[in-house]
């Protein structure tokens, strides 16, 4: 065991955030809420922002390896630590190191100095140097500055270091809320999962929107939706799932439109839902997970007519990636295996042999003026169902402080 009493520090850095400017607190005091509310359950003293970083203060019921988790899935994280706190004194400092270094074996090794305050008398390679060779005398190990085994981190605050040895990746991108409120029309199926998690890395808070066609078909395909909301969930803390019954509409769809139609008329329809809902929930564009040329549906011919019908801006996060590109992403997200269990999708529901693949929005506007559009929309919003997800999920008391 090496340091855990005294590594009770988690010290994280970003890295676009600090390239903001003037807007550069706005976006740090978001990223310290949501590290606030990430760890709202958890033994943590302290969430503060010190001088381009923040610091983690761990309490002793809490464990580095958890708390680390909830900062890995939190955006607009460069890297962070698990680190100790010291004193400016060298002497002090480096007995400090050399003491959580204890159990601890190299071949190599270099010492990595930044001073926050640069008043330090000392410059950062003189840092190195002193504390390099005190650890060097004490351990014996070989000095290496270009492939050290082991970094040993010091930073040099105003009244206060921390060091640690090494870093954890974060998840980049910008801290969730930054950007704006987008909806994203999320079926069952592996791409609308991770197009929804790549507009939270660019700071969005996102809504979902499924859906369904139950009594026609199972429940299997809300339940999905419930599962991937609960796991996206955990990247921004809240979220909202809207799950709206379409197979009314889509009967009616087959009843009044050309077979090779419906499938357009049904997207085209889905996005007016979805625009609805995003108006209510003052979103300001809505997301899709499509693919040029992945489904006879997404050419780019009927992508623009479907996009055409939407007043808001339509996003498509994915829009150049193959299929393998995104289901590696998905593994990586955990969300694959969610979405590959079988279901029942209201897509695949009355869906022709032989869609059309290049739409003419003159023809397909044609077809959906037999359609009581405005009463199958306004329908489709009342009768939806609304679901609130929270991670992690805290006392009242406690979430109305996060």
């Amino acid at each position: 065991m090496v340091g855990r009493d005294t590594m009770n520090s988690i010290v994280v850095h970003y890295q676009e955030i600090a390239l903001k400017g003037k807007n550069r607190p706005w976006f740090l005091g978001r990223l310290v809420r949501n590290l606030r509310g990430a760890v709202a359950d958890l033994d943590v003293r302290a969430v503060r922002p010190l001088m381009g970083r923040i610091e983690i203060v761990l309490g002793p019921a809490a464990t580095r390896e958890e708390v680390g988790e909830r900062v890995r899935r939190t955006f607009g994280i460069a890297n962070f630590s698990y680190a100790a706190r010291g004193t400016l004194d060298l002497d002090e400092l480096s007995s400090a190191i050399l003491r959580d270094l204890e159990g601890r074996t190299c071949r190599s090794f270099r010492v990595s100095v930044r001073r926050a305050d640069k008043r330090y008398p000392l410059t950062s390679p003189q840092v190195e140097r002193e504390v390099g060779g005190r650890i060097q005398a004490a351990r014996g190990w070989a000095v290496d500055l270009e492939e050290a085994d082991l970094v040993i981190h010091v930073e040099l605050l105003t009244s206060e270091a921390f060091y640690f040895f090494g870093k954890e990746r974060g998840p980049g991108g910008l801290p969730v809320g930054t950007a704006g409120r987008v909806v994203c029309l999320m079926s069952g199926g592996i791409d609308s999962p991770v197009a929804a998690h790549r507009m939270m890395k660019r700071g969005c808070a996102v809504t979902f929107v499924h859906f369904h066609s139950y009594p026609i078909l199972s429940r299997a395909s809300q339940e999905k939706a419930r599962e991937l909301a609960a796991l996206l969930t955990q990247w921004q803390q809240r979220s909202r799932l809207y799950l709206v019954p379409f197979g009314d509409i889509q009967q009616q769809v087959v009843l009044a439109v050309p077979g090779p139609m419906r499938v357009v008329v049904y997207r085209r329809l889905m996005m007016r839902i979805a625009e609805q809902i995003a108006r209510a929930r003052a979103a300001q564009a809505l997301v899709t997970g499509e693919v040029v040329g992945q489904v006879a549906s997404q050419t780019l011919e009927n992508l623009a007519v479907i996009g055409s019908v939407a007043t808001l801006p339509v996003f498509r996060p994915l829009i150049g990636m193959d299929k393998d590109e995104i289901t590696a992403e998905a593994i990586r997200l955990g969300s694959y295996p969610i979405s590959i269990i079988p279901d029942q999708d209201c897509c695949t529901l009355f869906t022709p042999r032989n869609p059309q693949t290049r739409a003419r929005l003159p023809q397909i506007e044609a077809a959906e003026a037999v359609l009581p559009i405005q009463e199958l929309v306004a329908r489709a919003v009342g009768e939806t169902v609304v679901e609130d997800f929270r991670f992690p999920v805290v006392p009242f008391d406690v979430a109305s402080r996060t």
